[in-house]
């Protein structure tokens, strides 16, 4: 199915203006309701709004002078109009499914637009990844504007991607139609330190008018951060404490807090809001990663949004931090972001602004959900078959594989661990004593081994660390394909044959999460297309995703949303230790460092 081209604003002007003046009928009258104007920051009781060709025509007390014979009409009955819910950073690939089947997910929480990095698949294939995501982006009902990826890898020289992306790249994609600007800008030490493909990234997007997206993970708020802003970044989301949002915002940057899955940092940061009384213009709320099981159990958006408000935030604060703080920070404050005549007619109808029911969803002047049942049709991209082979390894990996080896004669040592921190994404540089057994480090208490294993080039790689706070117990793995950002096999377990067991297991699936115990598989979840995502239902993918969940409980693992944690240990931009198919990464230095340091 090919793109259905949403008409602009010069091709419905004269429709729009006819309509407000009642010399031609509205497609559709949403009558009697409270208008939530987030210009003002009001609540108008007693409006309707008229809309033709999916765009708003008028907004007032009485609509009447615009319906026609065959106008369709809505009765609000008093509800809440609110305008549809803006995420203005993630990741598709992150909830393990394909853009038509996220819509399909979020569209009946409210989410009518998108602002989405597909930075996953282009480390896999490329910019024709980007291409694909993009194309189907521009399939659905509602609004996916995608940002060109900035960074694969993320960080040069720390790890090996399928696929990198130029400068040239992104000057190519920046005349495709569905973009909206740079994604997240993850390599803060190269725009720090001006290097010369980062800010001729930068420059690219600039030059064609769209906004540069941040990633600035950094506790240090001195120089390196001066030069970071410099360098042009508009956003940043890897904030995780007041502090980082204020600094952020008294840049001139937009601080974007995030609610997903595992990341919790809206409570830590709206503070500056609510308590220091900021102006909240400049702060946007975000999700960043929510996997399948978030989105069909707990919801989107509207998550995000609620959530805010239990922190202590106004609810019209919070909604315009969902929307019309979203539009203007990407230029689209005249398309998106509130009910007012010209905008896209996205309104969602709640009964309550404080617990933000979503009882009927209208994106593009169009119903797309009623009572969280998504009625819209949400087109799928006709992936190719090599989308679907991105699993190279080069042969079965066997226990010996993951060995530690110790130093000759050792009977313990003390090793660098990877520390886990609950709800965050930056993990701690931990060190632990270890015992030795026949000549190999072995897992002990809190601490599992974690292995990397090449999977874009089957150079038969495997890079073995240790890891700490899984609580992981008993003989048991658990692979993944999906490991942000160069998406190699990450491998977390106690036993060396059961890490082998689940690796071999994704190799011969294609891609995927599956957990193991005692030599067999407690829960798998089937993910073909770059390894990354599941062009399935988001409901078969979220019941996966609660299975593999349990498995991860079973195997002793309490850890909210743990999947989460496991998915991101081979971030390298993110402090404070990650692994890479390169070797243990200390990301406060960007060095190298030893697993075992006596």
């Amino acid at each position: 199915m090919t793109q259905e081209i949403f008409p602009s604003w010069p091709d419905v002007a004269a429709d729009l203006v006819n309509v407000a003046a009642g010399r031609s009928p509205a497609d559709m009258i949403i009558t009697g309701g409270i208008w939530v104007n987030v210009h003002t920051r009001e609540t108008l009781p007693d409006h309707d709004i008229a809309i033709v060709r999916g765009r708003i025509a008028f907004v007032g007390p009485d609509a009447s002078r615009c319906k026609g014979v065959d106008t369709q009409i809505i009765e609000a009955k008093g509800r809440y109009m609110i305008p549809g819910l803006c995420d203005g950073h993630m990741h598709i690939e992150s909830g393990m499914l394909t853009p038509a089947e996220f819509a399909r997910a979020v569209i009946p929480h409210g989410t009518t637009s998108m602002f989405t990095d597909p930075h996953e698949i282009a480390n896999v294939l490329g910019l024709e990844g980007v291409r694909m995501m993009h194309d189907e982006a521009l399939m659905q009902p509602v609004n996916i504007f995608t940002q060109m990826p900035s960074c694969a890898p993320s960080a040069p020289g720390m790890e090996t991607t399928g696929f990198e992306i130029s400068a040239q790249e992104v000057v190519e994609a920046m005349a495709w139609p569905g973009i909206i600007g740079l994604g997240e800008m993850m390599n803060f030490p190269g725009v720090a330190n001006a290097d010369p493909q980062m800010l001729a990234e930068i420059a690219a997007t600039q030059r064609a008018g769209k906004t540069v997206g941040g990633h600035y993970a950094s506790p240090d708020l001195g120089p390196a951060f001066a030069a970071y802003v410099a360098g042009g970044p508009a956003d940043d989301h890897e904030g995780t404490c007041e502090a980082d949002a204020i600094a952020r915002m008294r840049q001139g940057m937009r601080a974007m807090i995030r609610l997903g899955s595992a990341w919790y940092d809206v409570q830590s940061q709206i503070t500056a809001i609510t308590e220091k009384r900021l102006d909240s213009r400049n702060m946007i709320l975000c999700t960043d990663d929510c996997h399948s099981g978030t989105l069909v159990n707990e919801g989107h958006m509207n998550r995000v949004v609620r959530h805010a408000i239990a922190c202590g935030c106004d609810p019209l604060v919070a909604l315009q931090m969902a929307t019309i703080n979203t539009a203007t920070h990407f230029g689209l404050e005249r398309e998106i972001g509130s009910l007012t005549p010209g905008r896209r007619a996205d309104v969602i109808l709640s009964s309550d602004l404080k617990t933000l029911p979503v009882e009927t969803v209208i994106a593009r002047g169009r119903i797309v959900a009623q009572d969280g049942v998504c009625l819209a049709e949400c087109p799928h991209y006709d992936w190719p078959e090599h989308a679907r082979q991105t699993v190279n390894m080069a042969r079965d990996l066997a226990g010996d594989d993951f060995a530690i080896t110790a130093p000759a004669g050792a009977n313990a040592v003390t090793a660098n661990v990877i520390g886990v921190v609950e709800n965050q994404a930056p993990t701690k540089a931990l060190q632990f004593e270890l015992p030795v057994t026949e000549g190999r480090v072995t897992a002990h208490g809190d601490v599992c081994q974690i292995a990397l294993v090449e999977r874009h080039r089957a150079t038969g790689g495997v890079v073995n660390a240790l890891v700490s706070g899984f609580g992981y117990k008993g003989r048991m793995a658990m692979a993944s394909t999906v490991a942000h950002d160069s998406h190699h096999m990450i491998v977390v377990g106690t036993d060396t044959e059961n890490m082998a067991l689940a690796a071999d297991h994704l190799r011969a699936l294609g891609g995927g999460i599956t957990v193991f115990r005692d030599g067999a598989s407690l829960a798998t979840i089937d993910l073909p297309i770059a390894g990354l995502m599941s062009d399935n239902p988001a409901a078969e993918v979220a019941a996966k995703t609660d299975a593999l969940m349990q498995a991860m409980r079973t195997c002793g693992c309490t850890l909210n949303n743990a999947y989460m944690q496991h998915s991101l240990l081979a971030l390298v931009v993110i402090p404070e230790l990650r692994i890479s198919d390169l070797g243990l990464v200390d990301v406060r230095s960007f060095e190298f460092m030893d697993v075992i340091v006596t």
